[in-house]
This record gives C-alpha cells, sequence and structure tokens, in this order.
C-alpha cells in the first residue's frame, strides 16, 4: 500500500476512486477553482498540471514567473492551476497542497514543483512520504496537519471528482494542457503562449 505513514482505508478509497468514475448518484461535491489575479481580468488561463510530470515543473520553474509578472500581476489574466491526478502519487501531493487551504495553496504547489526532483523520485513509498513531509513542514504544516489531510477520505474523494469533472469536460489527456481564453493548447514555449495570450486580450478588448 503506497503511504505507510498514512491510514489504509484512506489509501484504499482513493485507489478505488482513481481507478474509476464515482456513480452519479453517489459523487462527491466538486471543489471550486483556487484563482490568481484579478477577478475581473478579461482573460482567464487555466492549467491542468500534475505534481509529476517534468514538463509541469518545467512550466512552473522557468515560465510561470514570466506570466504572473507580465499579465497576472498587472490584472490581465486570471490564472487558474487545476490539479490532475493520473497517479497516485500525484494525488497525495495535490492533497498535500490543498492542506494549507486556499490561500497557501500557489505557495505550496510552487514548492512541490521546484522541488519534485527530490521527493518524487523517490525509490519506495516511505521515501516519498517522507519528502512530502519535508514539503510540507518548510511550508509551515504540521505532521499532524498532514496526517489529518491524508487521512480526510471526504474531502480526497472531493479532490478526485473534481479532476475527474474537470478533465472530462475539458478533454484532458495530457499534462500540462492550458485552456486560454477558452481554446484549449498544449504546453508550448513562452514566445508562443505570450503571443497567444496577447492575441486574446485584444480580441477581448472592447470596441473604441
Amino acid at each position: 500500500m503506497f503511504l505507510r505513514h498514512l491510514a489504509a482505508p484512506a489509501a484504499t478509497a482513493i485507489t478505488l476512486a482513481l481507478a474509476a468514475p464515482a456513480l452519479a448518484q453517489d459523487a462527491p461535491e466538486t471543489l471550486p477553482d483556487i484563482a490568481l489575479g484579478a477577478e475581473n481580468a478579461p482573460l482567464t488561463v487555466i492549467e491542468y498540471a500534475s505534481f509529476t510530470c517534468g514538463h509541469c515543473a518545467n512550466f512552473h520553474n522557468n515560465v510561470f514567473p514570466e506570466l504572473k509578472a507580465e499579465f497576472i500581476d498587472t490584472g490581465q489574466v486570471r490564472f487558474v492551476q487545476r490539479d490532475v491526478y493520473f497517479d497516485q502519487v500525484g494525488l497525495w501531493a495535490g492533497i498535500l497542497a490543498r492542506c494549507g487551504g486556499d490561500d497557501r495553496y500557489y505557495a505550496i504547489s510552487h514548492m512541490l514543483f521546484e522541488d519534485q526532483a527530490s521527493w518524487a523520485q523517490g525509490g519506495s513509498g516511505d521515501e516519498v512520504a517522507a519528502g512530502l513531509r519535508r514539503i510540507g513542514l518548510k511550508a509551515g504544516l504540521s505532521d499532524d496537519q498532514m496526517t489529518a489531510c491524508w487521512d480526510d477520505t471526504a474531502k480526497v474523494e472531493q479532490l478526485v471528482a473534481t479532476f475527474q469533472a474537470n478533465a472530462t469536460a475539458d478533454g484532458i489527456e495530457a499534462t500540462p494542457t492550458f485552456i486560454i481564453g477558452g481554446e484549449k493548447v498544449p504546453n508550448q514555449s513562452w514566445d508562443s503562449m505570450r503571443s497567444l495570450i496577447q492575441t486574446k486580450l485584444e480580441d477581448a478588448a472592447p470596441a473604441e
């Protein structure tokens, strides 16, 4: 069983949740997006990302700072990261990212991507667990907080249901995948993404 330090019933429930979509009549409530940027920004950029995806880590470490400085911090883009759980390790990292609440979600996400090589490549569940706990402690979470989050089966089922609903609606098959102004686009260079964002912003600008 993955992550020996965590409760076996929770791990079992998550394994089953990842294995097949929940039946409609039993489906947990989905969770709202956690967004960065002005609520009235003219353009929304959604990223589907997995915490175990190397290309996602490259985007967050090398491209996202440019996107944030030029478009998010200036009020032109509202950014939403939607977690994708293609594997159990990525799910446990996603639970950790949510463990500090909405206000700390992006800070913990950044730490997970920045240090991905140090925790995601563990040779065993114990090594991955220890790596994730180090990230959590660095983020100011206690061991008890992290254990409580990983043991919260109802919340985990909500996270999985949210992932399944969003990824199905947008036809997500790989990460990172972006929805820019309603258009689904694959991973690409910053220059290409910047050009597309500028075009979308021009299209969204009110006619004079």
